[in-house]
């Protein structure tokens, strides 16, 4: 619509400069230019911020701008997903491609008493998104605004909550939510100008899903998600969140299949060329470089790894997912670290990982403990049995501390390496292992 209104006859041979018309709006020439030789906005918040940048009215909008408390609708729906929501996805034979929820095991007691647990933790309480637990309605037969931005909000508390404690006790949960999402989305009516919206939020719950099951060591539950994930994409025409599924599908893929790895990584990069921000590019480069280091390709790997750091160089972006906020230098650090173990390189990745624990405290404390962990890990190959053993005992309690069956699959084959080990300070880890996850 800009390109075609610059472009008018009216105005005369020569199109309107973009400065011209952006000065017009308020905005800047290169938000202008983001917004006309870009991808279609579909995602809820984009949409909220530029209309908002644009003082559009919101009589002229066919979505509502979100107010600064939740409606009683919204809380309505919160109920109605999180006490109503199955406590787990089921899957059959193998690697389905289809999700299907499973009957009930028991009451709902234990998961409410988790989610709790983690909503006060991750700080959900303060919008009383749990509070409105008591308020259910579910007889809505119309999917309106509400869902949609409940969805988006649920996702970045989930992303919160994660980055603070793993996803083991997140997973069930999250995959309950989708699982009553989609419901209400296959069975209600909304309008076309809503699906779109709708389609990439869902995409986006997906995308989040599929990350909690592979944290929480449930990989073979992730590829279903992924799937959901990029084909909801397509229908919303959002190639965001394709994107993000393709990446995360690298990632999940990585160990058993390291050349689908890579072209889902490269075909990330080919869906992103043109519109991806400078810390998406970072990712996907990351993603590529981990890759060509499980084929043990080290040209490929420098050669990425280098990309990556220069992507990271230019800085974070307005335009930025959500979901990268975990892009940091720890993150570049670590990927790094990962990619020398992956290579046979113990040394290089022990350099690594000591970096990050001997660094400043990063948001993410999950992602800090893993590195912690892989460091005891690195330091075991290098047959420096006595750090290994040093590092690990520092990383208990802070691994007690988190829930994700990733980490703590790693923890358990430190432990068991250092179990062979007769010296004192394995013998001392171990025992303080025992310990500490005696059943």
């Amino acid at each position: 619509m800009i390109r075609a209104y610059r472009n008018h006859p009216y105005h005369g041979r020569s199109p309107l400069p973009q400065t011209v018309v952006a000065g017009w709006l308020g905005i800047t020439q290169a938000q202008l230019s983001r917004v006309e030789n870009g991808p279609p906005l579909v995602h809820l918040d984009r949409l909220t911020h530029w209309a908002t940048l644009l003082k559009i009215p919101e009589s002229q909008l066919w979505f509502s701008l979100p107010s600064r408390t939740p409606t009683n609708r919204t809380q309505q729906i919160a109920v109605d997903l999180l006490a109503g929501a199955p406590q787990g996805i089921g899957l059959s034979g193998g690697s389905p491609t289809t999700l299907k929820a499973t009957a009930h095991e028991g009451g709902g007691t234990t998961d409410r008493r988790q989610f709790t647990a983690l909503a006060a933790l991750a700080g959900f309480g303060g919008n009383s998104l749990f509070d409105a637990l008591m308020l259910a309605d579910r007889k809505a037969e119309v999917v309106g605004m509400e869902h949609v931005r409940l969805a988006s909000s649920l996702v970045e508390r989930f992303r919160q909550a994660d980055a603070a404690l793993g996803a083991d006790e997140l997973c069930d949960v999250a995959m309950g939510v989708h699982t009553r999402l989609s419901t209400w989305a296959a069975r209600s009516q909304y309008s076309p100008g809503l699906g779109e919206a709708l389609q990439s939020a869902l995409a986006d719950l997906a995308n989040q899903v599929a990350w909690l099951a592979i944290d929480g060591e449930r990989r073979q539950q992730a590829r279903p998600y992924l799937n959901d994930a990029i084909t909801r994409a397509r229908i919303a025409d959002d190639p965001r969140e394709e994107v993000r599924a393709l990446a995360c599908l690298s990632l999940l893929v990585r160990e058993d299949h390291p050349s689908e790895s890579l072209h889902c990584a490269e075909a990330a990069l080919r869906a992103s060329r043109g519109w991806a921000t400078a810390r998406l590019r970072t990712l996907l480069r990351l993603r590529t470089a981990h890759a060509y280091a499980q084929l043990n390709d080290v040209g490929g790997f420098d050669r990425e790894m280098t990309k990556a750091r220069h992507e990271f160089d230019h800085g974070p972006h307005e335009d930025d997912l959500p979901f990268l906020q975990f892009v940091t230098a720890q993150e570049l650090t670590g990927i790094q670290g990962l990619s020398y173990l992956a290579l046979g390189r113990p040394a290089r990745a022990a350099e690594s990982f000591r970096a990050i624990s001997s660094g400043p405290r990063a948001g993410h404390r999950r992602n800090q403990v893993y590195y912690t962990v892989r460091l005891a890990e690195a330091e075991y190959r290098c047959g420096d049995i006595h750090s290994a053993a040093q590092t690990g005992l520092r990383a208990l309690p802070e691994v007690r501390a988190i829930s994700s069956g990733r980490t703590m699959r790693h923890f358990a084959q430190v432990k068991s390496r250092l179990d062979r080990e007769r010296s004192a300070s394995a013998r001392e880890f171990v025992d303080a292992h025992g310990r500490a996850f005696q059943r």
